[in-house]
């Protein structure tokens, strides 16, 4: 039995041998957000020392902290940082001088490092009412820049909470509240075009998840083997929350004229602790969230309504941060404790990526639990499509598709088993492959859908 069964794992092997991961050329970027609302963090230069050994070349600030900026020099990581929302009203005056000393006192001592000014924070939430003096201050800091010579090579933004839109499901009818339509978001994407900058979104599932437990699945919100979820507007299907809502940020700048501009997320996470009534903030699920968005970055490829375009995302956070106000949860979204042990493991980098399988991913010693393996995705088919859905997008597959399917056809070493739904998996597969995973490869209407894990592995156990 035993030497049968290895027979059986080696035909196996070879039917699914294109079931190999790829990395795109096409990937986008890992960053983190370097948060300090803490009294218990490792000094700076400690922090520099944590972040080369773990491959992380890009980071945002929430200030311009001079021993961090002092300490970053010379490290090859590149920096956002950040004015306050405290500070926006005087850098919103008539004149520049109040951006003039800021960006030369915080800005051009370190411009070879700064890559991106984040002016305010989630302003259209802040309490202090500071909307009005947004797009002054972010005009005023840009001018500055201008006139010191760095503009070319420091972008200037601002994050937007997701709460910026009035809808944001089905995603293609995603819009922004009407009130700050013609004040400020027309305004700021104005700017953000005209300067060749990008808009900053903070995207957060967990929210989205914890609120609407009874309909929306763990599972798509962690990036998990999921059926999708179709748009009815444009028939595109969603196998994950997070990039359901980044298309709604598209739609939404789109509806208001500007759908050039590009999106970068500031910041995205999932707390590894929260409150009783926070579902879903777990350890295991934070792993989970983190992990496989790192591959869903890493691994290249876009949205399903820009799927040409890759990722660029910041982690929140890099510490817990045990002075934050609010829920547990808050306190909690650290990739790392003070102590720098990891909260959990997970690659963080292209090569920890290509690693991940042996202990590459696993939790820390505190705790041994699995969680899903990263930096690998295959296609199979969704039998719940039907037949006939099938056989059509099998045939497209293997013909105009571009598929290899030499090796299904009858007398062919994986032409068994013959059913449609092996032969769909295996002809969905290559086609996924070819197309380096790009997001919306692994759809066929509905037909098929992305695992995380392993088919071969799946068949041999």
């Amino acid at each position: 039995m035993k030497f049968l069964s290895a027979i059986l794992f080696l035909a196996i092997l070879s039917c699914t041998s294109n079931f190999q991961p790829v990395l795109s050329t096409t990937a986008g970027t890992i960053a983190i957000n370097y948060g300090r609302i803490a009294d218990d963090l490792p000094p700076p230069t400690d922090v520099v020392q944590l972040l080369k050994a773990q491959g992380i070349t890009k980071i945002k600030l929430y200030d311009t902290e001079s021993t961090v900026l002092s300490a970053l020099s010379g490290s090859n990581i590149s920096v956002t940082v950040a004015l306050p929302n405290e500070q926006l009203s005087s850098a919103a005056a008539n004149n520049t001088s109040f951006t003039d000393t800021w960006v030369q006192s915080n800005i051009l001592p370190y411009k070879n490092q700064i890559d991106a000014i984040a002016v305010g924070n989630e302003v259209f939430v802040d309490p202090k009412n500071t909307t009005p003096y947004l797009v002054p201050a972010m005009k005023n800091v840009y001018a500055s820049l201008v006139k010191y010579d760095v503009a070319s090579s420091i972008k200037v933004s601002s994050p937007v909470a997701l709460s910026a839109l009035e809808n944001s499901y089905p995603s293609s009818s995603g819009s922004f509240k009407p009130d700050l339509i013609e004040p400020v978001i027309k305004p700021m994407l104005d700017f953000l075009n005209r300067t060749g900058s990008y808009l900053m979104v903070n995207v957060y599932p967990f929210f989205a998840y914890t609120d609407n437990t009874d309909t929306i699945s763990l599972d798509y919100a962690l990036f998990r083997n999921n059926s999708g979820n179709k748009d009815p507007n444009n028939g595109l299907i969603y196998t994950s929350l997070f990039d359901a809502q980044i298309d709604a940020v598209f739609a939404a700048t789109t509806a208001v004229g500007y759908g050039g501009v590009k999106i970068v997320v500031s910041e995205t996470g999932w707390p590894s602790i929260g409150d009783e009534n926070e579902a879903g903030a777990s350890k295991e699920n934070a792993a989970a969230y983190n992990g496989n968005l790192v591959r869903r970055v890493l691994t290249g490829g876009g949205t399903p309504l820009r799927p040409e375009e890759p990722l660029n995302v910041y982690l929140f956070a890099l510490f817990n941060e045990n002075q934050k106000p609010g829920p547990i949860s808050e306190r909690n979204y650290g990739l790392f404790y003070p102590s720098k042990e990891k909260v959990y493991d997970i690659p963080l980098t292209a090569a920890g990526l290509e690693n991940a399988g042996n202990d590459g991913n696993r939790m820390n010693n505190e705790s041994k639990t699995q969680v899903p393996r990263v930096g690998e995705t295959w296609c199979v088919a969704n039998e719940k499509a039907g037949e006939k859905k099938l056989q059509e997008a099998l045939d497209y597959a293997c013909g105009e598709g571009g598929a290899d399917c030499r090796w299904i056809q009858p007398g062919s070493t994986c032409y068994d088993p013959n059913t449609l739904v092996d032969h769909a998996s295996y002809a969905f597969n290559s086609y996924y492959q070819k197309n380096s995973r790009k997001s919306g490869s692994c759809d066929f209407g509905g037909a098929a859908y992305v695992v995380t894990q392993s088919p071969r592995l799946a068949t041999a156990n």
